[in-house]
């Protein structure tokens, strides 16, 4: 035992190892399992790369943790065996200060986003090199004095600094979590910050004692192999319970397989509870409108927004309609009712005009601008020039072949099956030429390009 517990390989240290494997394996499934079960298309920005950053924080602590205390049994010593690699900067900047700094980073997002009502005015990731500058300077502080020993073990002159370095991060996450909490967050934000405090906290309470452990009985080997066991088993333990989607993506957080069979969760607007997107016009509730009316009018009717969007995605150009559809969804949300005009504000932003968006809109620059800058995500003006300019594209590119497709005439099949009224549709003047030919059998294939607005619209073979 005297053996192992200086040069590694005891059997609790394989043990405790192959938990540490099993909770990164765990966190790995809790990261990617809703895009896996639901084919959500992966996000860009800081909501994909800060969760992201968090899986590759997790894994470094818990292997400088292994490789720093001696977990593993190596033949010789290794230039790759150095403490100051491992204990040093894998454990502080790129282990446990990358997951505080990603926290700090995230409630700063929602310092801004909820309490000021704007975009954050610093970019995530020139924000994020920022808080994790003191780690960085430490780490080459003591890289340059080498205080550590064969064992990885500093003293007491230098483990208090370290401590204090860990408790000022810890402080500053608690007074961003002391900004917000007056937001009724409407999932688990909150909770996740707190619950990030919390474990933090606790890492350091156990690094202390363990570190105790070590330094005063250093002799007794029991003691050693006791105490790195522990360790490596609780942080494992704490990286999952760290660990959280809510902050950056809350869409997808509820998204789990617990959750499953809960289909009003697909969508922002339902896990918000904003009433469906019916019918807005409720005076004529099955009446179908005119194709002469105006567009906007006609987009009111869900059941035509409906078969126009799928005509639009049909033609690899739904983008806008969908967008539409999101906006109208805002709009239902009372004026006063901020908290849930932000989180679906921010969630159309995500998805829509931030560059390189999953299903960015073809808007102009300036109007993009005026929306990224804005100083009220709750106004709601925020998206009229966007909806506006939008209207046109899809007036000048979709209407007219939607007229002559079948998506129309499937349409107009079905108000005549559910109302059984054939006079309804006594007034329309539309063609009975048929187009049949959809965008995907165009035999071009063009690709959608933001230069060239909406630009994969059918051009129909009149039958």
């Amino acid at each position: 035992m005297a053996s192992c517990a200086v040069e590694g390989g005891c059997p609790s240290d394989y043990v405790a190892v192959s938990i540490s494997i099993l909770s990164i394996i765990l966190l790995l499934a809790k990261a990617v399992a809703p895009y896996l079960i639901y084919k959500i298309p992966r996000p860009k920005g800081s909501s994909f790369w800060l969760v992201a950053i968090q899986v590759l924080a997790s894994f470094n602590l818990l292997l400088s943790i292994v490789m720093a205390l001696n977990f593993l049994k190596f033949k010789g010593r290794h230039w790759w065996n150095s403490c100051y690699i491992w204990a040093v900067w894998l454990e502080g900047p790129l282990g446990f200060g990358l997951l505080l700094s990603c926290r700090i980073v995230q409630g700063f997002q929602l310092y801004n986003i909820f309490v000021k009502r704007r975009l954050p005015p610093i970019r995530s990731y020139i924000f994020l090199p920022l808080v994790l500058l003191p780690w960085i300077a430490g780490s080459v502080f003591i890289h340059m004095k080498k205080p550590l020993n064969n064992l990885c073990h500093m003293g007491t002159q230098w483990i208090i600094p370290v401590i204090c370095l860990h408790a000022l991060y810890i402080a500053v996450l608690v007074g961003l979590t002391g900004a917000v909490q007056h937001v009724e967050f409407r999932f688990h934000e909150l909770k996740d910050l707190w619950r990030g405090i919390l474990v933090s906290a606790c890492c350091i309470g156990i690094w202390v004692v363990a570190y105790i452990l070590n330094e005063v009985h250093e002799e007794i080997s029991w003691v050693q192999i006791v105490s790195r066991f522990l360790l490596l088993v609780t942080t494992s333990i704490l990286v999952l319970a760290f660990f959280s989607i809510s902050l950056s993506q809350p869409l997808v957080s509820l998204m789990s397989l617990r959750k499953k069979d809960h289909p009003e969760y697909e969508t922002m607007g339902h896990a918000l509870g904003i009433p469906d997107s019916g019918l807005l016009l409720q005076g004529e509730p099955t009446q179908f409108a005119d194709p002469n009316e105006p567009l906007d009018k006609l987009l009111l009717n869900r059941k035509f927004r409906q078969s126009f969007m799928a005509f639009a995605d049909s033609c690899l150009a739904g983008e806008s309609v969908h967008f539409y559809d999101e906006v109208q969804q805002l709009e239902k949300v009372p004026d006063n009712d901020h908290v849930r005009r932000i989180y679906m504000a921010r969630h159309i932003i995500d998805k829509y005009i931030a560059p390189g968006a999953t299903m960015e809109v073809n808007i102009s620059h300036r109007c993009r601008q005026e929306i990224l800058s804005t100083l009220d995500l709750a106004h709601p003006d925020l998206f009229k020039n966007a909806v506006n300019e939008l209207m046109q594209l899809m007036k000048m590119n979709l209407v007219n072949d939607y007229w002559s497709s079948t998506f129309f005439m499937k349409l107009k099949e079905d108000m005549r099956t559910v109302n059984h009224e054939l006079e309804e549709f006594g007034g329309w003047n539309f063609s009975h030429r048929l187009s049949s030919v959809h965008c995907a059998d165009d035999p071009f294939h063009q690709e959608h390009s933001p230069s060239k607005p909406d630009s994969n619209i059918c051009d129909s073979d009149l039958q």
